[in-house]
């Protein structure tokens, strides 16, 4: 499952060691030398890692407290990169960075980090990641019940056709079973948005711990599947 990071850095020796170690986990990399340009991108990309080389990098500070308020990356997994003199693990750490590599780098050094972090990067992306799945919804709402189909689902949340508009404070219970599985879910959940066509998007609440890993697992197939397809596809076997 190919995952994404950008790396911002301008050192070549650093791109040297980092961009193999990244892609031998299945991380892709898009490399930016400009903390401006980086600010641009975070904005309009998601990304699962941002990796910031911030002492050779003008501004490259600037960019990593900005990166916990950015709508796309609030939530990315952050690594800092120090020279070992100018900033400190626990500047960046009370930034929110999650890990930090100081220069000189190994390869030895930079495999430990990013296997380290990569159970956070899969995680951050099955978080944020929606399965397109069409499936039949019962609807529970004071006390009648209605019929449904699903658009897609996300770990933390349904986005549903509804026969009739409801009400933005409704509080509607959920049953549902997943595709190819026997895993049936009965969820509480809150309206998150409407668009006065009929589609809603419902958050889960109150998840039992069995529920929330069943349906985490099968999102974690559905992601697997939806990475091998094109790759599939293009080869013409299996």
């Amino acid at each position: 499952m190919p995952l994404d990071s950008l790396l911002i850095s301008q050192d070549v020796d650093l791109v040297r060691i980092l961009r193999p170690t990244l892609e031998k986990l299945s991380i892709q990399v898009e490399i930016c030398q400009e903390a401006t340009k980086a600010n641009e991108i975070l904005i309009t990309e998601k990304f699962d890692a941002v990796i910031v080389d911030c002492d050779d990098v003008l501004g490259g500070l600037k960019v990593l407290r900005g990166l916990r308020d950015s709508p796309s990356n609030k939530n990315s997994v952050t690594f800092a990169v120090l020279n070992g003199r100018q900033t400190t693990t626990q500047e960046v750490f009370g930034m929110g960075v999650n890990f930090v590599l100081q220069k000189p780098i190994s390869t030895l050094n930079a495999t430990r980090c990013f296997n380290a972090a990569l159970s956070f990067m899969v995680r951050e992306r099955r978080r944020y990641f929606r399965a397109p799945v069409e499936m039949p919804i019962r609807m529970i709402l004071e006390g009648k019940e209605f019929k449904a189909v699903s658009a897609n689902i996300s770990e933390g949340g349904i986005s549903i056709t509804l026969p009739q508009p409801i009400l933005k404070t409704a509080k509607p219970r959920l049953m549902f079973t997943l595709p190819e599985t026997s895993a049936a879910f009965d969820l509480e959940t809150e309206v998150a948005w409407m668009d006065g066509k009929g589609h809603a998007g419902l958050r889960f609440q109150n998840v039992p711990l069995e529920c929330q890993e069943k349906l985490d697992k099968w999102l974690s197939e559905r992601m697997e599947a939806e990475a091998a397809a094109p790759q599939d596809a293009g080869s013409g076997s299996n």
